[in-house]
């Protein structure tokens, strides 16, 4: 006898590549298997029948990696692919490192003088005037700089060796006189074995290699001059065209990046530039009045190095201390002292605050670990450079996320962001107002960044409603005519 149907199942469905579906879902949900006609025993704690092996027919479909240690490893294997790409690319750069210092030192400088060019521009001078105006001017400080160190150690180098080698010979007797024994036949030793180095040849095999490194140099510095004045005078017209690919929000962001990247590179070298003006001058002033050699080079090395957050200036400081403490003994060297810690404290707590503001907007954590893999990684440059980039990395990660929960929060209390270190509170007006209308452009309907594509098929369309028109127009004029004819 057959089993009537009951009034709850469900029409039996058509269609698809296979009926394992409707088999588990009808053994699963208790209810009867379209090949059967038999109903399964339902209630609470009975389990349906073929319930063991429905799960276990369909478990092969869901896969090894969709339990926790599959998507462990699946996560682990696409950490690696991805810091294997990482690997990779910084591989290829270093193989170009020449090419990429070169390449990053224009583009901080461009965009510390940039705004120069624009100046001049305004106050009507042409493109191509303006930046050659801003051009030779940065090659005349630089060029005039290196001249002044050059001539500067050459004409104080005879003095300098003098005075070293009379403290050197004061300082022998120093330790010689001193309460600690010290054994002056290692000291001797230790310098024959300098000298003999100087005249062997791996001295010479280093001095070549030494030679190697200057001609790339000075292969660097020609190829960071071109390229430096090519992104004064066309960088805004590359980076157009680099924006015409893009459309919409993604537009509006990738302008947003190099505004606020522009805006860090910029203040940066301005304000550090400033400061470091300040220092070389006060110290540079000191050095002379207490008579210290070299005091011109010296004021200029503090004027570099002030250019390398934290250590920066302790190098400078430590090269001076010691021409002093070799040429004028150790009474003018503590006094050299004493000036750079009066020097450096005035730097850090007055002019810093006032000059530099929230340029950075790094913790002082993520500076010194930034120098230090700078430094490792790039060497003199990678120190000067990391800084900064570091900066502009952290401001491109701000426009593009969105996922950063602003203001105090009841759990995690006050934001360790200052309002002033966001992204957003540093944008003008008047570039909000075009990352606006780059975000609405399209919807708006405006031809501006059209693709070429776009572009031809409006004019087409303006084309064929001007063609559509003629007619009607050349009829009227027509019907017009006729009636003006008849009387």
């Amino acid at each position: 006898m057959a089993t009537p149907s009951r009034p709850d199942q469900p029409p039996r469905r058509s269609g698809g590549s296979s009926t394992a579906p409707l088999h588990a879902e009808s053994v699963l949900g208790g209810r009867a298997d379209p090949g059967t006609s038999a109903v399964p025993a339902m209630g609470p704690g009975v389990e349906p029948a073929g319930f063991e092996e429905t799960t276990q027919a369909l478990a092969p479909a869901v896969g090894p990696w969709a339990d926790s240690l599959g998507r462990a490893g699946s996560r682990a294997a696409q950490t690696l692919l991805v810091a294997a790409v990482v690997v990779g690319v910084i591989w290829v750069l270093l193989q170009v490192k020449v090419v990429l210092i070169a390449v990053l030192v224009a583009l901080i400088l461009a965009s510390a003088v940039g705004p120069v060019v624009k100046w001049l521009e305004h106050r009507g001078w042409s493109n191509l005037l303006a930046t050659l105006a801003a051009f030779l001017g940065i090659l005349a400080l630089v060029g005039g700089v290196i001249t002044g160190i050059v001539f500067a150690v050459r004409s104080e180098w005879d003095t300098l060796t003098a005075s070293a080698q009379e403290g050197w010979n004061e300082l022998q007797r120093l330790v010689q006189s001193g309460p600690i024994p010290v054994d002056t036949a290692a000291i001797d030793s230790a310098v024959q074995q300098a000298g003999d180095f100087v005249t062997s040849g791996s001295f010479a095999g280093g001095a070549i290699s030494g030679l190697g490194a200057a001609t790339e140099f000075i292969t660097g510095v020609v190829l960071m001059i071109v390229v430096l004045f090519f992104c004064l005078k066309d960088g805004e017209k590359m980076w157009n065209f680099t924006l015409r690919w893009f459309r919409g929000e993604r537009r509006a962001k990738l302008a947003e990046s190099v505004d606020r990247s522009a805006q860090v590179l910029g203040g940066y070298v301005r304000g550090t530039a400033f400061v470091a003006l300040i220092d070389a001058v006060f110290i540079g002033a000191a050095l002379l009045a207490l008579r210290v050699p070299l005091a011109i080079p010296l004021a200029v090395l503090v004027f570099v190095t002030a250019f390398i957050p934290v250590v920066g200036a302790t190098i400078a400081g430590v090269v001076a201390v010691l021409v002093a403490l070799v040429t004028n003994g150790p009474g003018t060297a503590l006094l050299v002292v004493l000036v750079i810690i009066v020097v450096n404290q005035i730097e850090g707590n007055i002019l810093q605050p006032i000059i530099m503001g929230r340029t950075l907007s790094l913790h002082a954590l993520i500076v010194l670990l930034a120098l230090t893999v700078g430094t490792l990684v790039g060497g003199i440059f990678g120190a000067i450079l990391a800084v900064p980039y570091t900066a502009v990395a952290w401001a491109v990660i701000q426009v593009w996320s969105s996922r950063y929960q602003v203001g105090d929060d009841p759990v995690l209390g006050p934001d360790p962001v200052n309002p002033k270190d966001r992204v957003e509170s540093k944008a003008t007006m008047a570039e909000r107002w075009k990352y606006q209308r780059m975000r609405y452009q399209q919807a708006l309907g405006g031809r501006f960044g059209a693709t070429e594509r776009d572009a031809v098929r409006q004019d087409d369309s303006t084309d064929d409603d001007a063609g559509e028109r003629a007619p009607h127009a050349a009829g009227r004029g027509t019907g017009s005519g006729e009636d003006a004819r008849k009387p």
